[in-house]
């Protein structure tokens, strides 16, 4: 794999790469550029053969601002309207479990997936579980891994679009809230670190994220803080969000990416279709914007559909809160369909 420079770490090429897909998707019109633009650039330079890479420490900062910001969002109208969300969870729970029976009947129509090959390839999230799966239950490995990562790029592109096309834009903003003060905010990440890292000992999925969203949910809903983090810095979790998503296809098997391409694309329709028949369904049942239950429902990472919910200002916390949710129903389904194809 080729350097960009080597007196250079490859985070700075990469994100400055990021940057750039940035400023040209927003150019271009295209939707959640900060996050979907850095995305593109960031994949096709990486399939090109340059080494990128967002590391560790710097995804842990990201994921920390990304769940302060989406903590910010919660007002006393929005716990109000907490209240229909279990309908919606509902409503998304049967979701889940139809996305995990039609797209692997596909896979394995379509593509000659044996049955715990394409059940892994199109399960809706939780891909660290998956990967343990995958590797105890004998499926194919490198394409298991491959097409979860074809479908959480081309997810990455295709929700922004889809709700644009949807028309309906949400009511959570953050230029209205002014900024947060630098003591503040800073306690608030410290806080939030800590709550993350002990979520982590415990093996909760997304663990800075879901941390630092808790911590500022509470801390902003009863009125100890207010404001959000600054706006760049806000963007520069997004560009860093999009490059981390462009990064995973590094060291791909060429040979198998047409194929995987394919498949990712298909369970990517077909989630997004199911998502979207779902969300209305679940918008006239309780009365809320369906792009903003679509990107709720969107079978792709919490943290790329959190920061999603950010840019478009579509609903936040009714966002993140239902992709929470949505790791804790896989955590149990997949299990249970697993044992289905364990001898498969």
């Amino acid at each position: 794999m080729r350097e960009f420079d080597p007196r250079l770490p490859p985070v700075i090429p990469t994100v400055l790469i990021g940057a750039i897909g940035a400023v040209l998707f927003h150019i271009i019109g295209f939707p959640a550029a900060t996050v979907t633009g850095p995305a593109t650039t960031v994949a096709l330079v990486t399939l090109l053969g340059w080494r990128t890479e967002i590391p560790q420490r710097l995804c842990q900062i990201m994921f920390l601002v990304i769940g302060a910001q989406i903590g910010s969002t919660v007002t006393p109208d929005v716990i109000s309207a907490a209240l229909t969300w279990p309908i919606s969870l509902l409503v998304l729970t049967l979701t889940l479990i139809a996305i995990m029976v039609v797209v692997p009947f596909a896979l394995r129509h379509l593509f000659g997936h044996r049955p715990v090959t394409a059940f892994l390839s199109a399960a809706p999230g939780h891909l660290t579980f998956v990967l343990g799966l995958a590797t105890d239950l004998k499926a194919d490995v490198p394409q298991v891994v491959l097409v979860q990562t074809v479908r959480v790029f081309l997810l990455t592109l295709m929700v922004p679009v889809l709700i644009s096309l949807w028309g309906v834009t949400g009511s959570a903003t953050f230029s209205s809230q002014g900024t947060s003060p630098v003591f503040d905010l800073g306690l608030l990440l410290i806080f939030s670190l800590a709550v993350g890292l002990g979520l982590q000992k415990l093996s909760v999925p997304a663990p800075l994220l879901i941390g630092a969203m808790a911590v500022s949910a509470v801390t902003h809903g009863t009125g100890l803080v207010t404001g959000a983090a600054p706006a760049w810095i806000t963007i520069m979790a997004f560009v860093c969000m999009g490059s981390l998503i462009g990064s995973r296809f590094g060291g791909v098997d060429r040979s198998l990416l047409k194929s995987a391409f394919l498949a990712g694309l298909l369970s990517t329709v077909a989630g997004c279709l199911l998502a979207a028949a779902a969300a209305y369904i679940a918008a006239i049942l309780i009365g809320l914007p369906p792009a903003a239950l679509f990107l709720a429902f969107a079978p792709g990472g919490v943290e790329v559909m959190a920061a999603l919910s950010i840019e478009t200002g579509l609903e936040p916390a009714l966002v993140a809160a239902h992709h929470v949710f949505r790791l804790t129903i896989l955590g149990v389904l997949l299990p249970l369909f697993a044992i289905r194809h364990r001898r498969t």
